[in-house]
């Protein structure tokens, strides 16, 4: 029989304590190299940050306009007012730090592979390898289906910390107030009707967690923590780690370094999902995570989809003779299945360019 033990990844956690060299699985090809610049620029202006209380109470024209450069021209923005306790935003990053932190036997409860060897999208653990030439993320991540909450995997949560899963919860509760209030500011600003993407997202809509522990890295120079991609979900709310950065965005062919998270914002990204429902008017942008040489990384992303069997597809009141509909439509649980394909092979362009009409 074959061996296919590269089909399942060390803990990067576990490599970075006991290795002085990434293994070549992790090293960026040469070709890759070309024009990667690791270091990144510095942005232009600061990222777009919008005031969501104020957005979302009266639609205040500045927002509003904000909001829509914003989502014309980077495909992302932070949210500041936006209703959710430090505290609890607080809660939720210690926690998955601690998480983090157990021992490698403990979080393994939680694995993300049946019987040892089998992949599956939850639990704890590293990205579905497909490849044996597939160049793979210094990371390790805890992904977890939040909604509907009735089809929670509560073996893959865990138990330790203690408040991890009521931590969860609570975030989770708070999140989708937040994803609500953006889905309804964002039509108005096409002159749609404010619930027309809410409704998008029926009760077998899915949403997940994803905790990101990005290790120290001894060639930063060489190894991503996430490769370029562009996010497959209508939204994603961010928390980042208020200490050290490494998320950058790309525009115009140049990525740009995203400071690391300050006063509790959140950082909201548009994904291939929203940018089909507007015909291209709100783009995903490609974004990448960069390692550190000294420290250590936390991110926790929520990823708010539609049904897996909803057919995605240019809302018809965007569409017009003079604006006919730009992508074909799909149902969203094969179009994911080609947004994996496409990314995990480190594909180039946005998957979002082929799918154009």
């Amino acid at each position: 029989m074959a061996d296919e033990s590269w089909r399942l990844p060390n803990s990067v956690q576990q490599l970075a304590a006991n290795m002085q060299e990434p293994p070549s699985q992790y090293l960026l090809r040469e070709q890759e190299l070309l024009g990667a610049n690791l270091a990144g620029a510095e942005m232009p202006e600061p990222v777009p940050t919008i005031d969501l209380g104020l957005l979302s109470a009266s639609n205040d024209p500045e927002e509003a306009a904000k909001l829509r450069s914003a989502l014309q021209t980077w495909g992302f923005f932070q949210v500041s007012n936006h209703g959710m306790e430090a505290s609890m935003m607080d809660s939720v990053f210690t926690a998955s730090r601690e998480f983090f932190q157990l021992p490698l036997e403990e979080k393994k409860k939680c694995s993300n592979l049946i019987d040892g060897k089998h992949f599956q999208v939850e639990g704890y653990g590293n990205d579905q390898v497909r490849t044996q030439d597939q160049r793979l993320d210094w990371s390790d991540r805890l992904h977890l289906r939040v909604e509907p909450e009735g089809g929670r995997n509560l073996d893959h949560w865990p138990t330790h910390p203690k408040s991890f899963r009521d931590d969860l919860h609570e975030y989770a509760l708070k999140c989708k107030g937040i994803r609500d209030d953006i889905l309804r500011a964002m039509p108005k600003i096409l002159k749609l009707d404010a619930d027309c993407l809410v409704n998008q997202f029926n009760s077998n809509a899915p949403t997940f967690a994803r905790f990101n522990h990005f290790p120290p890295c001894p060639r930063p120079d060489l190894v991503l923590g996430i490769k370029p991609h562009a996010d497959f979900p209508a939204l994603t709310v961010l928390l980042m780690d208020n200490d050290v950065a490494g998320l950058q965005y790309l525009r115009d062919g140049t990525w740009y370094n995203v400071p690391a998270a300050c006063d509790h914002t959140l950082l909201i990204n548009i994904g291939l999902t929203m940018e089909i429902m507007t015909n291209g008017i709100f783009t995903g942008p490609m974004h990448r995570v960069v390692t550190n040489a000294d420290k250590e990384r936390i991110s926790v992303a929520m990823f708010y989809g539609v049904d897996p069997e909803q057919e995605i597809g240019p809302m018809a009141h965007l569409l017009s003779e003079e604006q006919p509909a730009q992508y074909r439509k799909m149902k969203a649980k094969d179009l994911l299945v080609l947004h994996h394909e496409h990314y995990a092979g480190g594909r180039g362009p946005r998957i979002a360019d082929t799918l154009k009409i």
